[in-house]
């Protein structure tokens, strides 16, 4: 990842509208800022979520709060508690996706 040339920016995710998505169960709620190729989220996991998709996107992710499983598509699965962090490149390993039993938060750089 190159981060352009830019000014100081703070992000007050409070003022970020959220946007739903659907899993295979339960849902995320997604409150983002991009800029240019840089995406940055705030994204909270419902109890019970589970990702509808494998994903190959390269991802910087920290926990913020709540206990997360990611599950690599070869059946490696990684717990990831408040205070952790994963990092993974665009289709550098087997593809992943997050699972949580009791919710979520994640701040994600992609």
């Amino acid at each position: 990842m190159k981060i352009p040339p830019l000014p100081f920016t703070a992000i007050d995710w409070s003022a970020v509208e959220p946007t739903r998505h659907a899993g295979e169960s339960g849902h995320a709620l997604w409150r983002t800022f991009t800029l240019g190729d840089i995406r940055v989220r705030l994204v909270e996991y419902s109890p019970g979520y589970v990702a509808d998709h494998w994903c190959d996107r390269g991802h910087i992710i920290h926990v913020v709060a709540g206990t997360l499983v990611s599950e690599l598509k070869d059946g490696r699965r990684t717990e990831l508690k408040a205070g952790m962090s994963y990092m993974v490149s665009d289709f550098g390993d087997a593809a992943h996706r997050s699972v949580t039993e009791t919710g979520a938060t994640l701040f994600i750089v992609d």
